[in-house]
């Protein structure tokens, strides 16, 4: 029987969190380099990811920070190669990575309809294949897919109308569930953390616009905060999560329990 000091440990460890490297991907992986795993920062511009990972050194982990665009299987296939060369491991695998595109749905681009697919669904499987692989070959690994409540519930149009976004991580919520069960006999857990708002750079002056309806819809009336996501990230990084797999965690302040 182990201690759960060191069941949520993830010293030594190697997790990647694609576009981990600004707004809730920075705090999910600051929580996981805190609990002790080395970190590697993706993005198309890797100058961000590695002022990030400048960061996340100050925690005493190491970091490895890599311009790559997780729509594109050849770059991702050289992520994997830097991860290896440097650390020789990879323990999990975060498909944090999004974009979204506000519209009503009579006014949805096509266009802008398929970046958001490209993504938020299509990244998440090109990932997961890449180092899924290497999980396979190791027979263990954790995947974590950072869905949204808009994959699970209908959004207030008034506070948030993005049908692209909705659908795409919808998507995602399925795809976590199917593919838990088909890994699970390689020993790779994978869940889904569906957040709630949480402010970021990106979303500001959204928030700010529609703070009244977006604050009201929270059962505990305030968005996330700088710290509630470590804590979900951390467990189904960890071997604490060895038995959980294909679970949908919301970390939204009640508002699907609502």
């Amino acid at each position: 029987m182990s201690n759960v000091k060191a069941l949520l440990s993830l010293e030594g460890q190697v997790s990647v969190v694609t576009g981990g490297a600004t707004g809730i991907g920075f705090q999910m992986a600051s929580g996981l380099a805190e609990a002790g795993s080395n970190i590697v920062l993706c993005s198309r511009k890797v100058e961000v990811c590695e002022a990030s990972c400048a960061e996340l050194e100050k925690l005493g982990v190491k970091t490895l920070a890599v311009a790559c665009d997780v729509t594109k299987p050849d770059q991702v296939e050289a992520m994997k190669d830097a991860i290896l060369k440097k650390f020789g491991r990879v323990d999990m695998l975060m498909n944090n990575a999004g974009r979204a595109w506000v519209a009503p749905p009579e006014d949805m681009p096509l266009d802008r309809w398929q970046q958001v697919m490209d993504l938020n669904i299509n990244a998440a499987l090109i990932c997961s294949q890449v180092i899924g692989r290497e999980f396979i070959k190791q027979k263990r690994g954790k995947i974590i897919n950072i869905a949204s409540i808009a994959g699970i519930v209908g959004r207030n149009p008034a506070a948030y109308s993005s049908i692209a976004y909705s659908t795409s991580k919808g998507a995602l919520v399925h795809f976590t569930r199917d593919l838990a069960v088909k890994w699970a006999l390689h020993n790779i857990q994978v869940n889904c953390i569906a957040p709630g708002f949480f402010v970021t750079p990106l979303n500001e002056k959204l928030f700010e616009k529609n703070r009244e309806y977006l604050e009201a819809e929270v059962p505990s009336h305030r968005t996330g905060g700088p710290d509630d996501l470590k804590g979900a990230a951390v467990l189904l990084a960890s071997r604490a999560s060895d038995h959980i797999t294909g679970v949908i965690l919301p970390v939204d302040g009640g508002t699907v329990a609502w």
